[in-house]
């Protein structure tokens, strides 16, 4: 066997999914750890069966999409007018293909239209109207609002009564106590080398309407390449924009950063700067993880050969056999 061969026969299998990051206390719950586990362990079935990091990534998106404990997709927070807009994005690390859609109103797993834009268009990201219109075309079936709009939801919505700073306010600053809202997000690496960050969210309760955040654009809230690693990231989207989280995260691995250090680094400069507070799980291309935020809480697990460890307070962390 060659070192190039045995270099190839060492890549392990991994995946890293987050819950969301924010500082409210409701979110720490039973429900919301075991959600997040429950994602996990369906990217790591694909993986553990030598399937691809890009079906072990949307599996776990999808899954967390599906749980309305999460309100990423089912259970979403609503707009200014109590209305559903959804983001996604995905992101290929040995292409660089990527997909995205954004303000998407009645599909049930937006991270699923946004690989469809990935493998079957020439465009990276497809908004409103125009991504609804894609997922006609596409086939993937719609479902009633009703359907993604939780109790859960509408209280939020009539509890901010419209004021979305109140929200941004309560949901990421890290001294709040107030209510929460989520994104969700997975980066996983395959026995090929093969790395995908994927991200899906409902945005912040009272959003103005059209408003996109962070989650769908490549660079910010999400970023993969072979070469150096693969992030999603969680929290407030304004700010995430502006200090283009995820590409100085990645930015800090291409440098030899580890990735641990490198969300570190860049959720401390995010806060710093704007005094909101964020999230990260990044893997570089040699496995390695970082796992880290400056909201409260974040539930997150991350699993490979077997073990799955999971956590959603600072310093937390269990370990169990997947």
């Amino acid at each position: 066997m060659s070192s190039a061969d045995g270099a190839a026969a060492a890549i392990q299998p991994a995946l890293i999914v987050h819950g969301g990051a924010v500082s409210a206390a409701s979110y720490a719950s039973d429900a919301r750890r075991k959600a997040v586990n429950a994602a996990a362990l369906a990217g790591w079935e694909i993986l553990q069966g030598n399937g691809s990091a890009l079906d072990a990534a949307e599996a776990a998106v999808r899954s967390m999409e599906d749980n309305p404990v999460l309100e990423a997709g089912t259970g979403c927070m609503l707009n200014e007018l109590g209305q559903v807009e959804l983001d996604a994005a995905i992101m290929h690390g040995r292409t660089l293909e990527c997909g995205a859609v954004a303000g998407v109103a009645n599909v049930k797993n937006p991270i699923s239209l946004a690989r469809k834009v990935m493998e079957k268009t020439s465009h990276c990201l497809i908004v409103g109207r125009g991504a609804n219109v894609f997922a006609d075309r596409q086939g993937i079936a719609t479902v009633p609002l009703e359907e993604l709009v939780s109790e859960s939801a509408l209280k939020e919505f009539r509890a901010l009564n419209g004021n979305y700073q109140n929200g941004c306010n309560d949901f990421f600053n890290p001294r709040t106590v107030e209510e929460a809202h989520d994104t969700v997000g997975a980066v996983a690496i395959d026995k090929h080398g093969d790395m995908v960050a994927a991200t899906s969210t409902g945005g912040n309760a009272a959003k103005l309407v059209g408003r996109v955040g962070d989650s769908p654009l490549v660079g910010v809230g999400l970023y993969s390449d072979n070469s150096t690693g693969c992030v999603s990231c969680t929290g407030h989207g304004e700010s995430i924009i502006k200090v283009h989280l995820a590409s100085r995260i990645s930015m800090y691995m291409e440098e030899g950063i580890s990735p641990d250090e490198a969300t570190r680094k860049a959720l401390l400069y995010m806060q710093e700067r704007t005094g909101y507070g964020a999230g990260a799980i990044a893997m570089d291309k040699e496995g390695k993880v970082g796992i880290n935020f400056t909201t409260k809480y974040m539930a997150w697990a991350y699993i490979t050969e077997g073990k799955l460890q999971h956590g959603m307070l600072h310093k937390e962390s269990f370990t169990e056999i997947a």
